[in-house]
């Protein structure tokens, strides 16, 4: 018989996917890395595991225990596959700007969901971040991921995301693109194919209300930068310790508009429904195409699932009333 033993064992392999008509304007070749085919459908999968991998083998996180943590949606999910099929309490605190078919499919899968306001300070008390340390050092044998810190995230990439495309480009891979939020991927994926070969570009890609862009470039932490935005998954208002900007060659600013202008183009050009970041990392591929010729071989991550955003960016309503389409 052929069968995995549990949901985890099938994390991970994703397929890479080459891209045609949403890319048509650019000169090289553009594969996505698909992550939707996790079973949390996102990349958030694999860093999940490995995080609580490594707290079991350092004894913090215990049977029966709660696991922790402040997440926009897909690490929890991944975070509640983990804690379903081993038997864990969750509890996630998220924002109260995340799609609310995030919070229910949290809620679905057995989590506790704590929704706290998106427009205020890291250190706030009020902030999702805030909320979720409180949490941690009120309740007796709980576990706070803290993805943003965590080195079992970029970890999580070095040993798997990295290693796949190297081996499904063959090595040929020229550029990366990767959203940025906590920094996991693009830092893990980035350092392991910057090891089998330094001239390989890594582009972040940032959202306009984020202040990675000005601090990788001039070193300084601008508040003046950060203001709402809409797009999800990537920017931030701090700076995780787990982006590795020395690993990141550019950044690249987009506007919420155009990320979800592009990640509509995916869905009806590519049959690839995906999540606002996918847009973006697309919307920010088409701002760099000067700098790609036809001899280069590109891959994108495309991080999460279309069908959190089903009532956000793949409804009429809701981008009319954003300015986003006539």
């Amino acid at each position: 018989m052929e069968y995995y033993d549990n949901v985890l064992e099938t994390v991970g392999n994703t397929p890479l996917i080459k891209l045609h008509k949403s890319v048509h304007e650019i000169p090289a070749t553009v594969f996505a890395k698909v992550e939707t085919f996790n079973p949390g459908h996102s990349i958030k999968d694999r860093m999940a595991i490995q995080m609580i991998d490594d707290a079991e083998k350092a004894g913090l996180l215990k049977p029966g225990g709660t696991i922790i943590e402040c997440t926009s949606g897909n690490t929890g999910m991944g975070l509640a596959l983990v804690a379903a099929v081993r038997g864990y309490r969750c509890i996630f605190t998220t924002t109260d700007k995340q799609s609310k078919e995030k919070i229910d499919m949290l809620k679905a899968m057995g989590a506790e969901v704590y929704i706290c306001p998106t427009d205020v300070p890291a250190d706030d008390p009020r902030s999702y971040y805030s909320v979720a340390r409180r949490l941690s050092e009120e309740i007796p044998n709980s576990f706070w991921c803290n993805q943003y810190e965590n080195p079992s995230n970029p970890k999580a990439h070095y040993l798997t995301t990295g290693p796949e495309i190297w081996r499904q480009t063959d090595g040929k891979i020229t550029h990366l693109v990767v959203g940025v939020g906590t920094g996991g991927t693009i830092s893990g994926t980035g350092r392991y194919l910057k090891e089998q070969n330094p001239d390989i570009v890594i582009w972040g890609i940032d959202t306009y209300g984020s202040v990675f862009k000005k601090y990788h470039e001039t070193g300084q932490y601008d508040p003046e930068e950060i203001y709402p935005y809409l797009t999800e998954g990537i920017g931030e208002d701090i700076i995780p310790g787990n982006v590795d900007f020395d690993i990141i060659d550019h950044f690249e600013k987009v506007t919420d508009k155009d990320a979800a202008l592009a990640a509509r183009r995916l869905a009806r050009e590519e049959g690839l429904l995906m999540g606002y970041s996918a847009g973006a990392a697309l919307a920010g591929l088409h701002q760099l195409r000067e700098q790609l010729t036809s001899n280069d071989v590109v891959v994108v991550i495309f991080h999460d699932h279309g069908s959190r955003y089903i009532k956000k960016i793949y409804n009429d309503e809701w981008m009319r009333q954003q300015g986003f389409i006539e």
